[in-house]
């Protein structure tokens, strides 16, 4: 999170986290990929790699937008609520690191990737594409600051229901400190659209804990309505009211076949991409991608 550029920030993720592999105990967990495919009988052979073929006498078809394994949508919370920073960096700016960190390690994979921004409105939206620009679009978006006042989950998740048509995996960063029920009947509808889901809960570590010291003003950042409140008094039963919210959500969750991860804003954001992987790893086993073998084809 140092470096102030984003794209600049999400690149160094991915290049940090690739050569942590090497030395974790994920070693052998590839991130690399092909996007080469072995020819099959009826495809069209102007597609054919001739350079493979004239080195390794193997035939092999590039691969396209339209071929890519994955089409991936993120939606990312950028409300009031997303501002609040006790860490030095907002739970917005942390959120948009993980987004363009996955955005930019989807695209190096020739994945086609998409974004859709919201507050209480939908602000951007960016269908998922694998083409030249496309991921400085992505970066620009989730460079806007946070504005609106209220989180609306609801209007961007039926939004997402009503346009994307095609299956694909959807990643929703936000605090998702929205009614679980409400947030039960949109992720329903994407479920049974056949969308794979992966939420990640932005959270402060003094929204967890509610550690303040004195009793003091505390301003609601969506509504403005302060309140005074004494925190010594009130954080047990903050903190269970907090915990039967995450409950709730891991519920429906678990219900619908989601993923849920908690991110706090002070841990590394490789952590994200790390559950991002295990979770494709785990449901999709089959197209889970490796390294070419020495000697195979490689792009370039």
């Amino acid at each position: 999170m140092a470096l102030r550029n984003l794209e600049w920030r999400a690149r160094a993720v991915v290049e940090g986290f690739r050569n942590g592999l090497h030395r974790s105990p994920y070693h052998g967990f590839s991130v690399e990929f092909t996007e080469y495919r072995q020819y099959s009988p009826g495809d069209d052979p102007r597609y054919l790699d001739w350079r493979v073929l004239g080195r390794s006498d193997r035939h092999f078809i590039k691969r396209f937008e339209d071929e890519t394994n994955l089409r991936c949508h993120l939606l990312v919370d950028l409300s009031r609520s997303m501002t609040l920073a006790s860490t030095g960096y907002s739970k917005a700016a942390y959120a948009a690191t993980v987004a363009a960190t996955l955005a930019h390690f989807l695209h190096r994979q020739g994945d086609a990737t998409g974004l859709l921004t919201f507050d209480e409105r939908i602000r951007d939206f960016l269908p998922a594409r694998h083409r030249f620009g496309h991921l400085r679009r992505i970066m620009l978006a989730l460079e806007a600051p946070p504005s609106g006042r209220a989180t609306d989950l609801i209007t961007p998740l039926q939004r997402a229901a009503d346009i994307l048509r095609k299956r694909g995996l959807i990643v929703l960063l936000s605090d998702l400190l929205a009614p679980p029920d409400r947030l039960d009947k949109s992720l329903t509808v994407l479920a049974a659209a056949g969308h794979e889901i992966t939420l990640f809960q932005v959270l402060d570590p003094v929204e967890l804990s509610l550690a303040y010291d004195t009793p003091s003003w505390f301003e609601d950042l969506e509504s403005g309505r302060t309140v005074f409140v004494d925190p010594a008094a009130v954080r047990a039963r903050y903190r269970e009211r907090l915990e039967a919210h995450a409950n709730a959500i891991r519920d429906v969750c678990r219900r619908l076949g989601i993923a849920w991860h908690r991110l706090v804003t002070d841990q590394p954001v490789e952590l994200a991409l790390l559950h991002f992987l295990q979770e494709r790893s785990r449901r999709t086993p089959a197209v889970r991608r490796f390294a070419p073998a020495a000697g195979g084809p490689h792009p370039g």
